[in-house]
């Protein structure tokens, strides 16, 4: 489907001075609060892997949504929560670096009244900020309509947002009156990409990242966030890849686990992961998996940055 048809040509006027509307949106929040799923949704295709178990995006993804209008660069970053070890140290890191290096920032929230502690840290971290915010209320198809005006309400009196936009990142509800205020503030300016640009993300984290999701979804939750993903080999041959991959965890136990009875749950991983990753592709993949032990990685610049969590990315623009 083209992103004309997607978000039609109306959203605002098309030039100004003969310039398109482009520049870059961050979107923020606490962990599993759908922004994703958003992404996903907006670009038209799955880059940003999902799962409702928190901390999942682990860093900072860009995509890009090539409209009439103009162009719209999105950095999906890891949800702001409070650290426990160095990758979630490098985690809130990248999602808080980015407030001050963007056009716009899409705040989302969960649909309630209830304004936490984790709520109040991320508005004390966005009034510091110049960038406009816009507040994007997410699953609305889970409140009945009328309580969306109450949750609305309540983020009003926290402070001064550009917009409020009640949205559905998991059916599309108001999704393309979200692209239209993203626009309104946008900078007048040429395309920031070839038309044809849809991410920054090497096909190799693609891959890996598509292997931890499933693993994301399949294993019980004391697990997940202690796995990464390392791709060892991948090659094209003959009109088929062949892919060699490690999911790496922390204890013995967990290994047992992941493998599973007669190697049952590694299959299982494989086997899902296995047609989206030749979706992504457009070719047939040979998928192989391994699992390793690394005692205690998140913990270990020199493991983070060999499974793609490079630490020297915490201090800059700090």
């Amino acid at each position: 489907m083209s992103e004309e048809n997607r978000f039609g040509g109306d959203l605002i006027e098309n030039k100004e001075g003969g310039m398109y509307r482009s520049g870059f949106v961050t979107l923020i929040g606490r962990p599993n609060v759908g922004k994703s799923t958003l992404m996903n949704h907006l670009i038209g295709q799955k880059i940003a892997i999902t799962s409702n178990k928190p901390q999942t995006t682990r860093n900072r993804i860009q995509t890009v949504l090539t409209l009439p209008q103009g162009q719209i660069v999105f950095l999906d970053t890891p949800g702001i929560h409070r650290a426990k070890n160095k990758l979630g140290d490098y985690m809130v890191n990248i999602a808080e670096r980015t407030l001050n290096e963007v056009d716009v920032i899409l705040w989302l929230v969960e649909p309630s009244t209830f304004i936490g502690a984790g709520e109040q840290h991320i508005i004390e971290q966005l009034k510091k900020t110049k960038t406009p915010v816009i507040l994007v209320i997410n699953k609305t198809d889970t409140v009945k309509r009328e309580a969306v005006l109450t949750f609305i309400d309540a983020y009003r009196r926290q402070m001064d947002f550009k917009e409020i936009v009640p949205v559905s990142a998991l059916k599309g509800d108001n999704t393309e009156e979200l692209v239209k205020c993203i626009l309104k503030y946008l900078p007048y300016g040429p395309y920031l990409y070839d038309e044809d640009t849809v991410t920054d993300q090497p096909m190799r984290q693609i891959v890996a990242e598509l292997i931890r999701e499933k693993a994301l979804r399949l294993l019980s939750d004391e697990i997940p966030h202690g796995i990464a993903v390392s791709i060892e080999s991948m090659k094209e041959r003959r009109g088929i890849w062949d892919i060699e991959a490690t999911i790496v965890c922390e204890r013995e136990s967990h290994k047992g686990i992941i493998i599973g009875k007669g190697g049952q749950m590694l299959k299982k991983i494989g086997s899902q992961a296995r047609p989206e990753i030749e979706e992504m592709l457009e070719k047939k993949a040979n998928l192989q998996l391994w699992v390793k032990v690394k005692k205690d990685w998140r913990d270990s610049d020199f493991l983070m940055k060999n499974f793609g969590y490079n630490p020297q990315d915490m201090e800059l623009h700090s």
